[in-house]
């Protein structure tokens, strides 16, 4: 994830923000509401405002099935928490900041296949059922943003041979890094 988190820092810079405002690594923790802390893979600080945060998350096999539900609390209560201490003024004035998150999935038979779901009392949601674990994380990206947790996503897919690579797929144009990296752009651009 390195890389990509490498990729954005310098998307960053091409619009005229200085690697100085850039943190990756360390110095990444932001105050919480229900949390002390929570750390971000990359932070813009720019003259005391929070400009951005980016997540980037990865899931290689074999336990999806953990993993997903791990993963989706861990990004909603991330967003619910950051959007409740910016509401706060935990991050001083300012407009609200970019709040990315980005996904890269294994792509394996243990993610592509369907899922059955258990309905011991109510009916799941239709787009669950049958889904495999790579569907339910599009879903799942895209709703970030239609719920406006998240202003932005992007989910890839890559093998673990192909990874290696450098090659990825992207399942869902509205999911892509091409979009999230404009979106990113366009909000640091406006940050000035």
């Amino acid at each position: 994830m390195d890389g990509f988190v490498a990729l954005f820092s310098e998307l960053i810079t091409d619009e005229g923000i200085s690697e100085e405002c850039i943190f990756k690594k360390k110095r990444v923790e932001l105050p919480g509401f229900f949390r002390p802390t929570k750390e971000w893979d990359l932070l813009v600080v720019l003259g005391g405002r929070l400009i951005a945060a980016i997540e980037a998350k990865s899931q290689v096999g074999p336990s999806f099935g953990n993993n997903f539900n791990n993963r989706t609390e861990e990004a909603i209560g991330s967003a619910l928490d950051l959007w409740t201490a910016y509401r706060e003024r935990a991050y001083l004035d300012g407009p609200p900041p970019f709040l990315g998150y980005f996904f890269m999935l294994e792509d394996c038979k243990a993610s592509t296949q369907s899922v059955s779901v258990r309905e011991p009392h109510f009916k799941v949601f239709p787009e669950f059922v049958d889904a495999s674990y790579m569907r339910r994380y599009e879903l799942f990206c895209r709703k970030l943003v239609l719920e406006r947790h998240y202003t932005a996503s992007a989910f890839l897919t890559s093998s673990s041979r192909d990874g290696l690579k450098g090659r990825y797929q992207t399942p869902a144009d509205d999911l892509s890094i091409e979009r999230f990296a404009k979106a990113l752009s366009a909000h640091v651009k406006a940050a000035f």
